[in-house]
This record gives C-alpha cells, structure tokens and sequence, in this order.
C-alpha cells in the first residue's frame, strides 16, 4: 500500500464545554434499564452523543452546531415510567437540554439532531441550568435569577424561585440537594440554599467565585470555588465543615462517586484531584486530598462521572481531548470525529475535507519514492466552497467522475458540478451551483452518497428516511429526474428497552454494492435494511415511468387480494426498465451486537469486472392488460458486505441471501489476530486493495492503520498458548530457538488479548492495565520548517515509535516481514502470525500515524492490477496543531 502521509488538511478544534451522562449510576434502577449515553457538549455549538457499552467508547452521532451557536452545560431527563395492558413497564424515553449563552434552554430531538423546542422566559443570558431528581420540573438560572421548567413532555417557563443579591451578581452554579431544595453558587462568594416552594434570602456581595457545587448523597454539600478550595458543608446546619486547597488556580468543576465517600475536581491547571473520607462510621470523619494528576495543558471545563459495580469511570473535556480515568490508568479518548470529514475520487485524484460550514477539493498528484522530503507542488488546492448556511455540513460526496459534489445540512443539500477548465499549463476547477432534488433540498440530509456507477444519489434524512435520485448524464451540465424514490424500512420488534426508541432506529452508515444495484443502510440499534435494483438498464425504455405496486410481484401488499384500495394506489416508479425494492431476503440478516462503525462492500476483482452484464428486459414486453410490465430480475451481485461493530465484531454478509459468508463462517472475531482484538481505538473506516490472488481489507482507527486479508482463514491463537502450557520444553525440542521465541512472542500477545478481555469494561478508561500502557503518544515532537527542527515537547501515549526497534516490540510479531517470519507447516494460518507459508501477510498493523482524520483510496488501477501497489492519502492532524502544543511552542 502505497500511502501519502497529508498533514496539510484543517480541521479547527473546538474546546469541550460540558460532559453529561444519561444517569450517574445505577442505585436505584430496577430492569429494564435506560440505556447509558454521554453527551457531549463543544464550544462550536456541536453535541456529540457517546456509547460506554462494555468499556467500547464510541462517538455515535453528532448534532452539528451552527454559526454563533455554542453549548456550556448540559442535562438529561427521563420520563415517567409507563405500564402496557399486560402489566409490564414501558420505560420513559430519555430526554436532551441544553444551554449556551443565550436566553434559552433548548430540547434536542435525538432522532433527528435538531432543535426540537426552547423556552426563554424573555430574560437574559442563561448560565447554569439542573435537572431536578427523579424527572420532576427542571431548575435553569440566568444571571442572577433561577427559572424553573415544566418538563410535561413540554419546555414552558414556570415562575422565578429568587433573586439572588444586586444585578451585577451572577449564579454560577445550580445543583438539587433533594426535590424540595435548591444550592446555588454566586459571583459574591455565597452559596445560597433555596426552597424550591418559596424563596430564599441572599447574602453579602464579596470577591470569590463559586464556580461549582455538588450535593452529595447523605445531603452535605461541596463546593469549589477561584481560590481553588474545596468546601464541604453540612447539609442540616448548612454551616462550613471543612475546606481543603485541592488547586493551584479556580477550580471550575466536580464529581463525586455513588457512595459519596469521593471527590474528583478538575481546574484552570489541567489538573484532577482525588478527595477521600477517612475515618469510620459513627466517628469523626475528615475529607483528605490523596492524589492529583495533570490530565490537560489547559483548562478542566467539564467533568462527568458515572459509578456501578459493572464500570466505573470519570471523563474530563479539556481544550480539544476526551479524558476517561478511573483512579489509576487513564485513557484520551479520540477528539476527532468517528465518522470521517473527507471523500475522495480516486479517478481523478481529488481529495475533499469539510469542517463546518467550509470545503477544501485537493489534487494529489503522483509522488515520485525519490523525492524527500515531499515538495509541496504533489498537491494543489482546486477549490474551496463555503456553505451558505446557518446550519453545519452534515455530509459530503464526490460522485466517481468528479462531475458532481453534493453537500447536505440539516436543513438542505446542496449541489455542485464540478468542471475542468482547458489549460494545459494550469490546473483549474470550475465550480458552479444546480438545482438539487426537491425532496432532498428542503428536508436535508445526516448522509449523502453517489453509486459507483455514478448514477444515483442516496441520501439520509435527519429523521432517519433514505430517498434516492437518479442522475441524468450530461456532460456540461448534470440534471436529475423529477421523481424520487423513497424506500421503507423494515418494521422492528422492541426485544430490549433502552429509553431511546426513536434513536436506536438513526441511521449511522449506508453503502452501496459495487455494482450499484444493491443498497445497505445500517442504524444505531444494529440492524440492517437493503435495497435492490430490479430489472437491467434498458437504454430505449423511458427515461421514467409509474406503475402501480400490484403489477410487481415482488413488492409488499400483492399477494392478497384483499389489499386496500389506498395500496393498490400505491405506485412505484421506474427508471430506464429499473426500479428500487426490498430485498427479497432483508429480513434473513441478523441484529449486529453493536452499532457499525464500518459499512463497506468488497471491491469486484478484475475477473469480475470483466464479466459480462445483461442489456436490457427483452422479456419485458407491454400488453393491453398490463401497459406497465416491470422486470422482476434481481441482480447478480458477487461481493460480500464487510461489516465492523463498535465492539470490534467483524462480519461479512451475502446480502441477497441473508446469511453470513463461508469466510465469515470460518473466521469469527475470536480467531482474528490477538493484536486486533486488544486495539482500543474504534475503527473509522476500511480502504480496499483487491484483485485475484488477495482481498485486503485496511481498517484504521483514531491511533493505528491495519490490514485483514479476507482471502485467507486465520486459527485461534488458544491452540498456540495449550501447545506452551503443556511444555515448553517438549516445543523447544522440536523447533528451533528461533521458532520458540518467536512463539513466546505471539503467545505474549494471545495473553495480552485475554487479559484485556477479562479487564474490559470495569474501569470504564479501557482497561486496568498497567501505568506502562498508558502513557502518551511521543516522547519528543519535532517540527520542521524550512529545513530546521522545532522541538514540541508533549504529553506522550505510547512508546517513541521512530524508533525502529521500539516499533517493533510495539506492534508485537503480526506486522514483521518474510525473512522474520515462519511459514505455517501444517498448511493452515497461525492466528498470530503475519505471513503464511507461501509468503502472503496475512494481518500487519502500525501505529506510527497519529492523529488520523480518515484514509481513502487514491489513483486508478491499471490493468495490471495483481503487481501495481494501491495508493491511499492518510490524513494526519499534526500534533504541533493542537492549542494546548501551540501554547508549548511558543
């Protein structure tokens, strides 16, 4: 695989301004459960939902911010609890809010992404917002004066509780101590308790700030403040019974564990310190300070907890990371996004990135090896387009012949014909804005894609609906046609409550086959819904017909006769004798585990791309009875659909027969590498190199890219750790030293696999695992400019990884070559090792790219496909960039 490393791509930062879970434990739940989401709240307005489920931290949607939009505190509720007629309990659905600097608490609609209600009581800023226990009315403050809002599947402002102290004293902070009573933290150095039934009495103005406070279980009260003491208060004489110096600067948040006998702070230092209750029940008890640890470069702004017997976890946001710690190991969670901002066509070797409401289209020209370091003239900037829109790009796409860019917000798509202008000597790109489907422009789109074959655009509504257009061909100005398709889903039993209904059913990914007749669509929950192309392109039918459903026998509602008359109206519509429906076999393809994270059809290999394909419906004839005949042909499509979850399950489908593949079959995820079963960073994304003799799949996450060849059966690398466990020196003599360490080597990782599979999910952070795991990216960053080092020095996360040999020994024995491998004698695959017997690697993993924003395919196949090596661009976010080095550098 040829890559082109590219750290010229922007993507702007944004800080983390609020960490809130769904519940902070689960003391006083009973099954069903609510689902445990964390949401995320960054200062460009953006609202990311997160998914803890078994210690697997995923980012699985986000709800694009806006222009002068930002988001500083957030909430959940839950309704009240429901019985169906059978006596059995509904679950209140989960609800979202949030502020942000503005004159209103807003409600998010989960399904969609969007503002569902806000309130505003016409007052000023709100600053500080809580959600009363156990879904009662939600609490919100402004400036100086608390709101209270009626949460009866509505958003109202309800009446003023008080009016704390003069007009230029703000509230803080506001937390419930219990249903009945408000404390509030104040510019004054006060903090107020008020009856949430009456009213309370301010005190006198002085100069601390009362940045946070918390209530604890037993009803005490903690507070921080911007000398950077902690406060403890008895909750029944509301007197000071303690304060401890916990920083060195304002400390702005806190947390404490279930039991209460906790205390986690974060401040302007970067720092978080622990707090423990000595003592014994009954006696005198003292709060200490036991530890601190410097988390981030710059400021803690937002902390989150939550505590159960099945994980335990707190997460800090700073400047741009995602701190998880649980006490000892700690772990920074991805801060770019899951889904990655770029697209590619790799016909024409432009690269697109997006950020907000901008979009960068790049040419990457060919790199001679030679050439080192790589010159700046192996790529130009073509064009750049902002989006004339309040609303954030949700999603991008390039159709494969570059003609066409479609950009899709919340609330419109948008559409671009792309065109080359004629100079030889200079490489433009004219940019020019056309009509977009009607349908699409005015509903928007969470995501947009082009078929392979360039002529159709799908596209996912922000409630979760796919409607597709078919693109008309014209090579100085594309048009679509005036009908769209919109496809339905199929009906799903509720096996497990979760609180999220309407959530669990968003869509999260959709790709199409490589022959553009079949389309996959996958939701949060892990179903999966697909759609095939009916009939062949017959060039002389019309450019589009209608036909009622009951002329088609494979559509639903046709096999009785006693069908309604409103769905014998229902009509289909037809595109050049094709037409889109259900997959006959849909239904057979099983619940995934977990949500996908990767979606991706397998390439067609040469020899298939030179099949031959049928033209038209000769059989396909109208008569007097049936003016309309449709094609009922199904398509023929030969590749698998190559699925991974956010729990690292990896499946391949055959999608028109509904079942698993014979590889899948073969090689579950428990015989894939030990490596890849121990990779903490989700996967982003795959980039295909296939032809006749391999099947590589190049998976990568946030920290590493790796390989899985699909052409190949892998074995469990169990059969290797009985084999070392019955006698190592029954082994040793039977293979040479060599051999014997390179088996001790890969039964390291077999162990290492199994450790952190036990681990997995009680410390919340990743794993218990040793303070050696843990630590950081790089010891040394070097940034060159103009042929001179700039030494960065950074928090590091892992071993030097320039180092060749550390290299090595990091990514274990999968990624070594031949000459340092051994061959398989029995004729199967060794699980942990890279090469085969006739020298084919079949897993190779790396981690010396960091922090990558995604990876596509690049440059066109020849047909000398077997010996050519696949390009991609691997996009790098340098770490010099981030605000916190930044700060370093200078």
């Amino acid at each position: 695989m040829d890559i082109h490393r590219s750290r010229f791509v922007a993507y702007p930062s944004s800080a983390i301004n609020a960490l809130s879970f769904s519940r902070s434990s689960d003391k006083n739940y009973t099954d069903p459960r609510p689902a445990l989401k964390l949401a995320l709240g960054r200062a460009n307005g953006d609202i990311e939902i997160w998914s803890a489920d078994k210690g697997d931290w995923v980012q699985e949607s986000v709800f694009p911010g806006g222009s002068k939009r930002s988001v500083d505190a957030l909430a959940w509720i839950q309704e009240p609890d429901d019985t169906d007629y059978e006596g059995h309990t509904i679950l209140g659905q989960l609800r979202l809010f949030s502020i942000g600097s503005t004159a209103a608490v807003t409600e998010w609609d989960l399904t969609t992404g969007k503002e569902l209600r806000s309130s505003t009581g016409n007052f000023s800023e709100v600053w500080c917002f809580a959600a009363q226990p156990r879904w009662r009315p939600s609490k919100a403050s402004r400036e100086d004066e608390f709101r209270g809002q009626n949460l009866d599947n509505d958003l109202v402002f309800k009446r003023f509780l008080a009016r704390g102290g003069n007009r230029k004293t703000r509230c803080m902070s506001v937390t419930w101590k219990d249903r009945d009573t408000v404390v509030a933290g104040f510019t004054d150095s006060t903090i107020r308790i008020y009856d949430a039934r009456n009213a309370g009495v301010p005190g006198a103005p002085r100069d601390t700030l009362v940045w946070k406070v918390r209530c604890l279980p037993n009803g005490d009260i903690v507070s921080g403040d911007s000398n950077g003491q902690l406060k403890f208060w008895d909750g029944r004489t509301y007197t000071l019974s303690q304060s401890v110096h916990g920083h060195d600067s304002d400390c702005l948040d806190l947390v404490s564990s279930t039991d209460g006998t906790t205390v986690f702070s974060g401040g302007m230092d970067g720092r978080i310190a622990v707090y423990k209750l000595g003592g014994k029940e009954g006696e005198k008890r003292r709060w200490a300070k036991t530890s601190h640890r410097r988390m981030h470069e710059g400021d803690i702004k937002a902390m989150a907890v939550y505590d159960s017997k099945h994980m335990s976890v707190v997460l800090s946001g700073g400047a741009s990371n995602l701190e998880s710690a649980h006490l000892c190991p700690a772990n920074i969670l991805p801060g770019l996004p899951q889904t990655p901002v770029l697209a590619s066509c790799p016909q024409q070797r432009m690269l697109v990135s997006w950020a907000e409401s901008d979009i960068s289209i790049w040419r990457m020209y060919k790199q001679s090896p030679e050439r080192i370091p790589v010159p700046e003239d192996t790529r130009k900037l073509l064009a750049r387009i902002q989006i004339d829109s309040k609303e954030a790009i949700t999603s991008v796409a390039i159709s494969p012949d570059a003609s066409l860019l479609a950009v899709s917000t919340t609330d419109s798509v948008k559409l671009f014909h792309l065109s080359h202008t004629e100079d030889d000597r200079e490489d433009r790109l004219r940019v020019r804005k056309i009509a977009a489907p009607e349908a699409m422009a005015e509903n928007g789109a969470r995501l947009i894609t082009f078929s392979p074959d360039g002529k159709w655009l799908a596209a996912v509504s922000p409630q979760s609906e796919v409607c597709l257009a078919r693109v008309e061909d014209a090579s100085d100005k594309p048009t679509f046609l005036d009908a769209n398709v919109e496809l339905e889903r199929q009906t799903r039993k509720v096996t497990i409550q979760t609180g999220l209904k309407k959530y669990e059913r968003t869509i999260n990914r959709i790709a199409f086959s490589p022959d553009s007749a079949v389309l996959v669509a996958s939701d949060l929950s892990g179903y999966l819904d697909s759609w095939v192309l009916e009939g062949h392109y017959d060039a002389t039918a019309p450019a589009m017909d209608t036909a009622t459903k009951s002329s088609s026998g494979s559509d639903k509602g046709t096999d009785s006769d006693d069908d309604s008359d409103s769905d014998d109206e229902d009509e289909t519509t037809i595109f050049y004798g094709q037409h889109w429906t259900d997959n006959p076999s849909g239904n057979l393809l099983p619940k995934l585990d977990s949500a996908p994270l990767v979606l991706s059809f397998q390439p067609l290999t040469p020899a298939q791309q030179e099949e031959p394909t049928t033209n038209g419906n000769p059989g396909v004839h109208p008569t007097r009875n049936n003016p309309h005949p449709q094609s009922h042909a199904l398509p023929s499509t030969k590749s698998p659909l190559f699925v991974v979850t956010s729990h690292h399950q990896v499946y391949t489908f055959d999608v028109l027969i509904g079942r698993l593949t014979e590889w899948s079959r073969r090689n579950p995820t428990s015989v894939l590498p030990a490596e890849f079963q121990t990779i903490k960073d989700r996967a982003m994304g795959v980039v295909w190199d296939v032809n006749d003799a391999r099947a590589r799949a190049w998976l990568y996450g946030a920290n590493w890219v790796g390989m899985l060849d699909l052409s190949q059966n892998y074995e469990p690398s169990s059969v290797l750790d009985e084999a070392l466990e019955d006698g190592e020196d029954d082994i040793s003599a039977q293979h040479t030293p060599s051999k014997k360490r390179k088996r001790r080597e890969s039964n390291k990782w077999g162990k290492l696999a199994e450790q952190r599979k036990k681990a997995k999910g009680m410390g919340g952070a990743g794993d218990k695992a040793a303070s050696g795991e843990t630590k950081g990216v790089v010891d040394e960053i070097r940034r060159i400019e103009d042929g001179k080092a700039i030494e960065l020095n950074g928090t590091s996360h892992e071993q030097d990884l320039d180092d060749e040999e550390a290299l090595d020994d990091a990514v274990g024995p999968l990624r070594r070559g031949n000459d340092d491998a051994e061959a398989d004698t029995n004729g199967g695959a060794d699980g942990a090792l890279a090469v085969t017997s006739t020298g084919r690697r079949k897993w190779w993993c790396t981690y010396r790219y960091r922090p990558i924003l995604g990876m596509v395919a690049m440059g066109e196949k020849t047909s000398d496909a077997e010996e050519e090596q696949p390009e991609a661009v691997l996009v790098e976010r340098p770490l010099w960039d981030l605000p916190q080095l930044q700060e370093l550098g200078k």
